[in-house]
């Protein structure tokens, strides 16, 4: 069998599991950081409701990656990748539906794909992105089932606000999630497969590229939340599968996340 026959396969998968399984969210997902064998997210955010009846919250965060080098290198933590500033608010305007809108910046740094792996030139670049989200959340017994449809506007800069050489792209990103309560208590088992599409305006050359179809990502999540504290704290893994046919590229991520849960006063 050919990569390029794995691939179709795999996003034939995916159409079956957000069409036959099940999801909830909350996780801060890592973002894609592209080529390596490693990687690492972290990621410190607040959620907080903004009205009395809980139907509309605010979550801010902060996040870092790093990532190993591209080839014969398993240390996830060995480069600095990318730094994420994100805001994002979500109304819950019917029980089991949702929407979300939010603006990021994040500052995604560069390396060369031979050894020694130095910075290249430039050595990182500047995206300010606009997404919106909607989401339909089907009890399955004490399950969840969230599939969510994500559209996002992406700018992209060079390290002096000077034109990169990609200069805007759309994004679609579909997604399925299973949420599996643990026990008695809040803890719970999350596993989720997303699959990304889009299209880009590019300043060198001048044109468009295809839209067409660009990575599938799958997370397993562990939800904790500690007694007597206001906190959330994730812990997860997500397997990232970058292109198709022979520059398939397959990245293996841990991930963190700890969200303060303030209350409304």
């Amino acid at each position: 069998m050919t990569i390029k026959n794995i691939s179709i396969n795999i996003i034939a998968l995916f159409i079956i599991f957000v069409l036959f399984t099940a999801t909830t969210a909350a996780q801060i997902s890592p973002p894609g950081l592209g080529k390596a064998n490693t990687a690492s997210w972290m990621a410190l955010g607040i959620r907080q409701p903004l009205d009395s009846a809980g139907k509309v919250e605010s979550l801010t965060y902060i996040g870092l990656g790093r990532t190993s080098n591209p080839t014969a290198d398993a240390n996830p933590l060995h480069h600095q990748a990318i730094l994420v500033l994100n805001q994002e608010f979500y109304h819950h305007y019917r029980k089991n539906r949702e929407y979300s809108y939010a603006i990021s910046y994040r500052r995604q740094n560069n390396y060369e794909e031979a050894y020694p792996y130095h910075s290249a030139d430039p050595a990182f670049e500047q995206e300010f992105r606009l997404y919106g989200r909607y989401a339909i959340t089907t009890p399955l017994g004490h399950l969840k089932w969230k599939n969510t449809l994500r559209q996002e506007f992406r700018k992209f800069f060079a390290p002096a606000f000077t034109p990169a050489e990609e200069d805007f792209q759309f994004r679609t990103r579909l997604k399925s999630q299973l949420s599996i309560p643990l026990g008695t208590g809040t803890n719970k088992l999350s596993t989720s497969a997303e699959i990304l599409f889009a299209v880009s305006k590019e300043n060198e050359p001048r044109q468009w590229s295809g839209w067409g179809y660009k990575e599938t990502r799958f997370t397993v999540y562990y939800t904790v939340h500690p007694k007597h504290l206001p906190v959330t704290i994730d812990i997860g893994y997500m397997n990232d599968l970058l292109g198709t046919g022979g520059n398939l590229t397959d990245v293996h991520y841990m991930a963190v996340d700890i969200i303060w849960e303030r209350k409304h006063h």
